[in-house]
């Protein structure tokens, strides 16, 4: 399981990645709600958190990459 150090880098990356290569959907991320749940389970909220926002970012990428193409 990441820490949430090493998530919070990959959505560094990924926010990096989106901005250089869809510059367009950079309006989007500030945007985004990243929801923390304070549901009781085995992982840690903020975790889960930080997962889901990332999973966003990667579907958002994934989506539109569909449709547009690399510049």
């Amino acid at each position: 399981m990441k820490t949430e150090a090493e998530l919070n880098v990959d959505i560094l990356k990924i926010t990096g990645t989106i901005k250089d290569k869809y510059p367009e959907l950079s309006k989007y991320i500030g945007e985004m709600p990243v929801k923390i749940s304070y549901t009781r389970g085995d992982e840690d909220p903020n975790i889960k958190s930080l997962k889901e926002h990332y999973s966003s970012l990667e579907e958002i990428i994934k989506n539109y990459s569909k449709t547009h193409k690399e510049q």
